[in-house]
């Protein structure tokens, strides 16, 4: 190990505070947070932190915002969609105004990280999952340099950035809150089977003949009665990811004694394309995680 990096195990169903053992004996190295820079949002950014440099692939970067004042803040996980193979940590989809999650999130007193992942043509499932896993460690680790407060910490996604959030909400014990905008749910249920279906490159291999690596990335079979609130938004109009499987994982979440709310949004496809107010629905989405993430919400579950 090269000085200036630290190493973490890298963990199987994760116990962010001590839980289950390294998958497969794996470390992930790191390097210390870069140094913070005004931010366009108001406070300060720290911009392509790698939090995980993992042998044979790019460098795993992360760009943090953090609001200006006295921390430590609560802080959220963007998660970008792309159908698992494209996509990038600084971008939202073309629905919405550039940055304007993050300027909501911060204008709200919430940090953001926006963490980029491997995508499917560099590694297959649960690469996904381990990436976000390390982020939300990484944040953890250096919580106290970067101003955060770890034990306030929410993830929010969109599309298959929703599925990882989701995910990462169920399988740790990190993650305060969850909003999902449209995410893939039951990835066997979506019938992606053709060689070329983002599902199929996930997996590496058809979800029909891969029924437990497929059940394993579907956040539909990961629900226990552990799992934190989640906010489900979905377009009713939506023929990519159609609406039934946010109604699965919310049916799931009742049904384990979970708080889940699902907005159906009508007229809207996907990203929530048709749309008219979309700044409405990141205004609810950030009113949630403040609530949730505010020192009086607690953790129920």
């Amino acid at each position: 190990m090269r000085p200036g990096r630290s190493a973490r195990e890298t963990p199987g169903r994760v116990g962010m505070n001590g839980g289950a053992g390294a998958l497969g004996g794996c470390m992930d190295l790191s390097l210390p947070p870069v140094a913070p820079v005004p931010s366009p949002y108001g406070g300060l950014s720290r911009h392509g932190v790698s939090y995980a440099l993992r042998t044979g692939f790019r460098p795993l970067l992360l760009d943090l915002h953090v609001p200006a004042g006295e921390g430590p803040f609560p802080v959220v996980v963007w998660l970008h969609g792309g159908a698992f193979r494209e996509g990038d940590r600084r971008y939202l989809p073309n629905t919405m105004r550039p940055g304007s999650v993050f300027e909501a999130l911060v204008a709200a007193g919430l940090a953001v990280a926006t963490v980029d992942y491997r995508l499917s043509g560099e590694a297959r499932y649960p690469a996904q999952l381990d990436d976000v896993t390390a982020a939300l460690r990484y944040l953890r680790e250096y919580a106290g340099e970067l101003g955060l407060d770890a034990d306030r910490l929410g993830v929010w996604g969109e599309s298959a950035g929703g599925t990882l959030a989701a995910l990462a909400a169920l399988t740790t014990d990190a993650v305060t809150a969850a909003v999902c905008w449209y995410p893939p749910t039951d990835l066997a249920a979506l019938g992606h089977h053709g060689p070329d279906s983002p599902v199929t490159q996930l997996l590496g291999g058809c979800s029909s003949e891969l029924v437990a690596e497929a059940d394993g990335a579907s956040p539909v079979h990961r629900v226990t009665s552990a799992a934190p609130p989640f906010l489900l938004v979905h377009g009713v109009r939506d023929d990519l990811v159609p609406l039934s499987q946010s109604e699965a994982l919310h049916e799931r979440l009742l049904a384990a004694g979970g708080r889940s709310v699902l907005v159906p949004v009508e007229g809207a496809g996907h990203c929530f394309g048709e749309y008219p107010d979309v700044p409405g629905l990141i205004a609810d989405a950030v009113a949630f995680l403040a609530a949730e993430l505010s020192p009086r919400a607690g953790r129920a579950g």
